[in-house]
């Protein structure tokens, strides 16, 4: 269900997911959400939340160890196979739920995991040889260039956007070591 929730929400969005359509993708009887998130959408929309960001975290920490290049090209990967799974009607669901959350607490657990993926991604830099002072901003630089490269693929049907910025930080990449 929590995978489920996620998909949904990618596609949806935060307040046009609806237990409904998680339950039609996962198979799950009405009863079970109840069941297992008895806080009802928001305590899955949470789980989906963490379930989501941590999954990206292990993948982007899985890249350290790599020259910075390699760590930029991997992020980029992870990210693209995702919009391309989806035929480009799916966005991140951290983002998706930023830009509509409606608690302090989803608010506050969007921006921990938009960090940790900008930490995550700094640490791998650095350990490829990026100087210290610019694998932060670059790690943000590419967070963020990610993000809106998604919805405008989203927003256009088609890759390219994505891999027009993705060109771009390529470029920069490789004059991070």
């Amino acid at each position: 269900m929590i995978r489920g929730a996620t998909e949904v929400l990618g596609r949806r969005g935060l307040h046009a997911t609806a237990f409904s359509e998680v339950l039609a993708l996962t198979g799950a009887s009405r009863g079970s959400i109840y069941h297992h998130f008895p806080g009802g959408k928001a305590e899955l929309v949470e789980a989906a939340l963490d379930d989501f960001s941590a999954r990206l975290d292990d993948s982007l920490r899985a890249l350290h160890g790599r020259p910075a290049a390699a760590v930029v090209d991997g992020a980029l990967a992870l990210w693209r196979a995702k919009l391309v799974r989806n035929d480009c009607e799916s966005c991140c669901p951290v983002a998706a739920i930023t830009i509509a959350a409606d608690s302090m607490r989803l608010q506050e657990s969007c921006r921990e995991a938009f960090h940790q993926w900008r930490d995550t991604l700094a640490n791998a830099l650095q350990a490829g040889h990026c100087p210290a002072p610019r694998a932060l901003p670059f790690a943000t630089l590419l967070v963020a260039s990610v993000q809106g490269a998604i919805i405008l693929a989203r927003a256009e049907g088609d890759p390219a956007p994505f891999d027009a910025v993705a060109e771009q930080l390529r470029t920069q990449a490789a004059t991070l070591a």
